[in-house]
């Protein structure tokens, strides 16, 4: 785990809004998702082995997460065209957003920097946000461990 990062967001707050593209081709905008449970996770690359692992296990439990009415959404700044072939790869039955333009990292404060093998850089870090039925965060977690994050988030949803 790197530092801990300051957000901006905490729960209770209203969730910014948005309207990203996704792999099955349309805008998803958290506005039509109200009254639904939503989990929107964000993830710094596709087909990393972090990355993978965390998609992997909201693969496993999607079922779990649709019978409780929740939505996963995952999010990185990769484009649509690398996400829909990590979401073949691995057949991962949820959308991915294609944040391109980093709105929807800095809107919820999820970029900033990182440092890897003593390199500093930009990046997306590996935040999980769970948006409640009234479009207000009933939920953050910002220290994930991929592998057991999902059965976490399920959890958590009661």
């Amino acid at each position: 785990m790197g530092k801990k990062i300051e957000l901006g967001l905490k729960v209770g707050d209203a969730a910014p809004d948005f309207a990203v593209p996704s792999t099955d081709g349309s805008v998803i905008r958290l506005s039509d998702l109200l009254g639904k449970h939503v989990i929107l996770y964000f993830y710094p690359k596709d087909d990393t082995p972090g990355c993978t692992k965390e998609a992997c296990g909201f693969r496993d439990a999607y079922a779990a997460f649709r019978k409780k009415g929740a939505v996963v959404l995952g999010a990185s700044t990769d484009p649509v065209k690398s996400h829909v072939k990590f979401t073949g790869k691995f057949e991962l039955p949820f959308p991915l957003l294609a944040d391109e333009d980093k709105s929807l990292v800095q809107a919820y404060g999820v970029w900033g920097e990182k440092v890897f093998m003593g390199r500093k850089y930009q990046g997306t870090h590996r935040v999980t946000f769970h948006i409640g039925p009234d479009g207000r965060i009933a939920h953050i977690w910002d220290e994930v461990k991929p592998e057991a994050h999902p059965a976490e988030v399920l959890a958590a949803l009661g």
